[in-house]
């Protein structure tokens, strides 16, 4: 069976509104406290007149009130409050007379004088002024800190936002340049044709990577055939010496990370891996999960870390000069901007609930840890192509496309 959605609404999302209720279940109720007392102690029924217009008297009052009320709360606090009290004590005083005058009118034979009547009503207008201004300034104060803790949320998130689409943009440039100094390099060679097949696999990249928002998340599946159109434009490059492997079990193709996480790895893997060995190195990208984590690991074959080597450093160390280096395989220096990027991109995604390592793999070779926690894409995709291959097809079918 079908259910309607309900969406609760909170109280104060319409603040007129919720003044306007609270005003009528207040002194409703604070009337029918006071009836239900005349009819327990047999009083005339009289009585009941008079509470209806002693009711309406403080409902009229406290409106007055709260228009008030309303300049003054964001005043200083001394004028806020002293102005608060003295205009309390004359709205008390007015609410006294207007009861003590009603109630000479319906009992004129009463031994008790107006100024008896008075004092007799003054503590108990007091009160119910009183509460109602401490309520109205309580409530008031209340949604005015909700408001500032939301808006600083609100600023938050915008910051939080802000600074992933700054690292997201840092490695469109620091790619592009590695791009475009080989097709130079082509050019100078005059070796054309490869050179424009270059250029064609970048726009496809391109073309693809702008798909997603800096701040958002793909799936893996997704992730993976980004890797694939990078991974074509770089075996221009290498050919036979760059080997690729895509181990990504079925139950990992539909987790979400942040959208290219993991390009940076790669192309460290091919600077430091690939390119200063002769033979070459191969590069595994591998996913799984692992009880409610996703766990994505980027391997390779190359000389590793050196003997010694300082892991976090890969991080980056700011020199004198204001330059960030790093230590890589081999003894290698880089500018660390990419593995930088993604561990503040991953702490700024999910905080302590990620993990970042870099070691030597068991059989030789550098292997980069990430696990996220596991979140499924609630609308799933038309299956994407199997990720075996070095996805040549969708980066001709993109590049032909434009």
């Amino acid at each position: 069976m079908a259910v309607l959605p309900f969406q609760p609404t909170p109280f104060f999302g319409n603040k007129n509104r919720a003044f306007w209720r609270l005003q009528f279940l207040g002194w409703g109720g604070a009337m029918l406290l006071r009836a239900m007392s005349i009819i327990a102690n047999a009083q005339p029924w009289s009585n009941l007149v008079i509470l209806l217009i002693v009711t309406i008297t403080g409902f009229s009052i406290s409106l007055i009130l709260s228009v008030i009320y309303r300049a003054l709360i964001n005043r200083r606090p001394i004028i806020t409050w002293g102005v608060t009290a003295v205009v309390l004590a004359i709205a008390v005083g007015i609410y006294a007379f207007i009861d003590s005058w009603v109630l000479s009118l319906y009992r004129p034979n009463s031994e008790a004088g107006f100024a008896q009547r008075f004092v007799g009503v003054f503590y108990l207008d007091l009160t119910l002024l009183g509460a109602w201004s401490a309520l109205y300034y309580a409530i008031n104060f209340f949604l005015q800190v909700e408001e500032q803790n939301d808006q600083l949320l609100r600023l938050e998130n915008q910051a939080t936002s802000a600074q992933l689409a700054m690292l997201r943009y840092q490695l469109n440039p620091h790619f592009l340049f590695n791009t475009l100094n080989s097709i130079s390099t082509l050019v100078l060679l005059k070796q054309t044709e490869p050179a424009n097949a270059m250029l064609s696999r970048l726009s496809s990249f391109l073309r693809y990577t702008l798909v997603n928002e800096p701040t958002g998340r793909v799936t893996v599946a997704q992730e993976a055939e980004t890797l694939k159109l990078y991974l074509d434009i770089e075996r221009m490059r290498f050919e036979e010496r760059l080997r690729t492997e895509f181990r990504i079990e079925d139950e990992a193709r539909n987790a979400l990370l942040p959208s290219l996480l993991l390009q940076p790895l790669v192309e460290n893997a091919i600077k430091y891996a690939v390119s200063p060995l002769e033979e070459g190195a191969q590069i595994t990208i591998a996913a799984q999960l692992v009880g409610p984590t996703l766990r994505v690991t980027v391997s390779d074959t190359g000389p590793g870390l050196q003997p010694g080597t300082d892991p976090t450093k890969l991080f980056g160390v700011t020199s004198d000069s204001g330059d960030t280096t790093s230590v890589w395989n081999g003894g290698h220096v880089s500018t660390g901007v990419g593995l930088a990027n993604i561990r503040d991109r991953l702490a700024q995604a999910y905080g302590e609930n990620q993990r970042f390592d870099i070691a030597n793999g068991p059989e030789g070779g550098l292997t980069v840890v990430i696990e996220l926690p596991y979140e499924a894409k609630e609308t799933p995709a038309r299956p994407a192509r199997p990720i075996a291959g070095s996805g040549t097809g969708l980066a001709a079918s993109l590049a032909s496309a434009g």
